[in-house]
């Protein structure tokens, strides 16, 4: 299989998984397995392919960031008006002090079959239990204390298959918001999350870049944002009427696949 066709398998592979409670992770490394595609290499092309689906999100969702743009301009913060900035940092805060501190052990210790394994499993039960809330409401309704304590539950993404997004709308199912916001609210806080870690990645990984695989990141870059773009959109569709558990129970059926191919 020529590496041409491996960067346009894995772009599809992020551009679905990245923003679906599954653990775009978990499916990288099981991809990465099954395609010999391992090594530093693969290591800065799945960061760059992460940036061309965060650059779907911006521009599926430029309004909400016009406007609490807007806000932080004319200094308003107030929560009538909506998400403005202080929901942004209150979520973003405890993730990013959290992986300022622990990164290199994250890497080191986590970055492995097993922990992703681990992570699948558990994050598929935290998903079953969250899903047993049902409530109406929109992202504009989130308060700071729900923002905040939805930015906690996004530590755990820190651990590789827990994925973000299950995390964070688990979270936010959690502490009294419904699905469609959870989910709403993920898609707009993942925007600085993921931008600013894959770029604090890339620089980690530097010594790694090589111009002569240029061609291949822009291919994975330009998969991923194309698929993205389709699976963000159709996931908020889905997600007023597809409960969590149904994503929990593909998270086990990866988890069995990822301990036969990975583990074994």
């Amino acid at each position: 299989m020529t590496d041409v066709i491996k960067a346009i398998i894995l772009g599809i592979i992020e551009g679905l998984t990245e923003f679906l409670p599954v653990s775009s992770t978990g499916h990288l490394i099981l991809a990465g397995n099954l395609l010999n595609f391992e090594g530093d290499a693969a290591i800065t092309f799945k960061i760059v392919i992460q940036l061309g689906a965060v650059m779907a999100v911006l521009i599926l969702y430029w309004k909400n960031y016009l406007e609490i743009g807007s806000n932080l301009i004319k200094m308003e913060f107030s929560k009538s008006k909506g998400l403005n900035v202080i929901h942004m940092i209150l979520a973003m805060f405890p993730a990013l002090i959290v992986y300022l501190l622990l990164k290199d052990t994250i890497k080191s210790q986590l970055f492995g079959p097993t922990p992703v394994l681990i992570g699948l499993v558990a994050g598929g039960l935290l998903m079953i239990i969250a899903a047993r809330s049902k409530r109406k409401n929109s992202v504009d309704t989130i308060s700071y204390k729900q923002a905040f304590g939805i930015g906690l539950f996004q530590c755990l993404a820190l651990w590789p298959g827990f994925s973000r997004s299950g995390s964070t709308i688990s979270g936010g199912l959690l502490l009294g918001t419904s699905q469609k916001a959870a989910a709403d609210f993920t898609f707009i806080i993942s925007v600085p999350v993921m931008f600013g870690a894959s770029l604090l990645d890339l620089y980690d990984s530097r010594n790694l870049l090589n111009l002569d695989d240029l061609y291949l990141m822009l291919i994975g870059f330009m998969t991923s944002f194309f698929v993205a773009m389709i699976a963000v959109v159709t996931f908020i569709r889905l997600i007023k009427r597809l409960r969590l558990e149904w994503f929990a129970l593909y998270r086990f059926v990866l988890a069995a696949l990822f301990y036969f191919i990975v583990i074994l």
